[in-house]
Parts: C-alpha cells; sequence; structure tokens
C-alpha cells in the first residue's frame, strides 16, 4: 500500500498545457502545407514530384530518425552489461512513471549533455554523453534522465520529430527551387517564355521560404514550452528538484568553456538535447530551442519549495 501510495505521490500527470500546445502546432503546420500546397497549384508548379519526396522524407523522419540522430553525435545502444548504473537508474525511473523501457545510447563525445529520440514510447532512445557522466553526480545525472523520460511519456518527441519534417521539406524546396528559378533565368535570356517560368519560380521560392519561417516559429514555440514541462517531470519523478537544477547548472556552466567547434558535433541533436550546445542561444529570444536556463532553474526552485524542500 505504501508503496503505491508514493507512486502515486510523484505520478508525473498530464500537462495540459503541453497538450494543448501539440495540437495548435500540428493543426496549424497542417493548414500552412494546405496553403502551400495550394499556393504551388496556383502557381503552376506540378505536385507529383512534391508529394513523392514528402512520402520519402516522411518515411524516413518517422522511422530513422532516432538512428540517424545517434549516427550524427557518434552514439551506441549499450546493453546492462555494459552501462549498469544507467540502467538500474533508468529501470527505477521507468517503474516510477509506469512506461517502457527505452533503449539506451552513449556518446563518447565531451559535451555534457543528454537527448531523447524515437517516434513512440515503445520505439524510443536516450542517450547520454561521456562528457555529463563525468560531470554530474548520481543525482543530477537521476534528474536528468528523468527529464528525458518525461518528453518521452508527453509524446513531444514523435511531435517534434514529426514537426520537424515539415520545416526539412519546406528548406529542401527552397533550395530546389532557387535552382530552378536561376535556371529559369538563364534560359530566359534565349527564350521568351523563359522570363515567366523565372518569375513562377521566384514566386514558388518565396512561398516555400514564408513556410519554412512560420513552421520553424511553431516549433521552437513547442520546444520551449516542452523543456519546462520536462524539467517539471523529471524532478517529480525523482522527488529532488534541486539536483535536476544543479545538474542545469552545471550543464551551461561547462558548455560556456567548450570550444565552438567541438560543439557543432551536437548541432544535429539540439533541439533534442536537455540544454542547447548552441553558442548564444541563451540571447536568441524568440528563435531560441531552449527556455533561458536561469528561468528553468528558478522554475524548479518554486517546485522544491511547494515540495516542501530546501
Amino acid at each position: 500500500m505504501e508503496r503505491v501510495m508514493v507512486r502515486r505521490k510523484r505520478s508525473i500527470g498530464r500537462d495540459r498545457g503541453l497538450q494543448i500546445r501539440m495540437y495548435f502546432v500540428m493543426f496549424n503546420l497542417v493548414v500552412v502545407y494546405l496553403f502551400f500546397m495550394g499556393a504551388m497549384t496556383l502557381i503552376g508548379i506540378d505536385l507529383t514530384f512534391i508529394v513523392i519526396l514528402a512520402m520519402i522524407l516522411l518515411g524516413t523522419q518517422y522511422f530513422f530518425s532516432d538512428k540517424l540522430v545517434l549516427r550524427s553525435v557518434g552514439a551506441r545502444i549499450v546493453s546492462p552489461d555494459d552501462a549498469p548504473k544507467l540502467h538500474s537508474m533508468i529501470d527505477r525511473l521507468v517503474a516510477q512513471a509506469g512506461m517502457p523501457k527505452p533503449k539506451i545510447a552513449i556518446s563518447q563525445s565531451d559535451i555534457p549533455n543528454a537527448f531523447a529520440t524515437g517516434r513512440n514510447p515503445q520505439n524510443s532512445v536516450v542517450c547520454v554523453t561521456a562528457g555529463i557522466m563525468s560531470r554530474l553526480n548520481d543525482g543530477e545525472l537521476e534528474g536528468v534522465l528523468g527529464h528525458e523520460l518525461t518528453h518521452i511519456k508527453n509524446r513531444d518527441v514523435t511531435v517534434i520529430t514529426f514537426a520537424s519534417f515539415f520545416a526539412t521539406l519546406a528548406s529542401m524546396l527552397s533550395g530546389m527551387l532557387m535552382w530552378m528559378m536561376l535556371l529559369g533565368g538563364l534560359t530566359g535570356s534565349r527564350n521568351r517564355n523563359g522570363g515567366g517560368l523565372a518569375m513562377g519560380f521566384m514566386a514558388a521560392y518565396v512561398i516555400s521560404l514564408i513556410v519554412y519561417f512560420v513552421a520553424n516559429l511553431l516549433i521552437l514555440a513547442l520546444s520551449r514550452y516542452r523543456e519546462y514541462s520536462a524539467d517539471r517531470g523529471g524532478a517529480i519523478l525523482t522527488g529532488q528538484p534541486s539536483q535536476l537544477a544543479s545538474g542545469l547548472m552545471k550543464i551551461t556552466g561547462s558548455i560556456a568553456r567548450i570550444p565552438t567547434q567541438d560543439l557543432r558535433k551536437m548541432e544535429t541533436a539540439n533541439a533534442f538535447c536537455v540544454v542547447s550546445a548552441l553558442r548564444g542561444e541563451s540571447v536568441a529570444g524568440l528563435f531560441a530551442s531552449h527556455p533561458p536556463i536561469d528561468k528553468r532553474v528558478s522554475r524548479l526552485q518554486q517546485l522544491s519549495r511547494e515540495m516542501g524542500q530546501r
């Protein structure tokens, strides 16, 4: 009976604010891309190629995004024999959260960070770097792991993965349309219809840039809020908000001393990381993928007071 009471007391629960934002972002992304497809049709762009490209990218994003992210940071899946302490921590936390155990990966990077990826809770991975394991104590590391598991339980990792597909598609199309526009312009110098073709590609290019910009703003708005939600969930799972706050401060301080060229190795996984690995994001405001660390720590300190801790 006592164990059940403790488990209920530390239940993450549902973050309705996060759920509303996820639905809002996905709905608006669909609206944006319906507008995009409609605009392309009016301009006279053949949609067959765009639809085929979108299907290929979506399939790749859905089924292989976790593998691609892990490969980009040089991480590998580890067994309980390879990392017994790490698996033990995850075992305790998933039992507390009542969720499937994700795979665990380790990157030998010295950059202190961690992230979660995967298309759903049944097919997810939590990755930590050698740098974070060497710098945080067990309590702080457990807080970070709780943070990443909360991302998986909330399914915001799935939404971010799916949403980033739209931004990727718009980015690729804008690049292709730019080249088509240039080729159309070159052809126009010798072909009477070339000028009209180039104008059509220019209009499509501008529209794709607008779509890319709007899609990224929607993703960033969700990305920042989901970090607050994961901080709260991770702190509740471990029962030690102060440990997670301490870990976040240590990570931020260590990242500030790492050369920029080394930080670029984590760039592909930055949106998923517990703390941004991009230099200068703390002053990026609206365009930052993570909320300011001082605000995150302040919220964790408030949660600690609510839980009756010093």
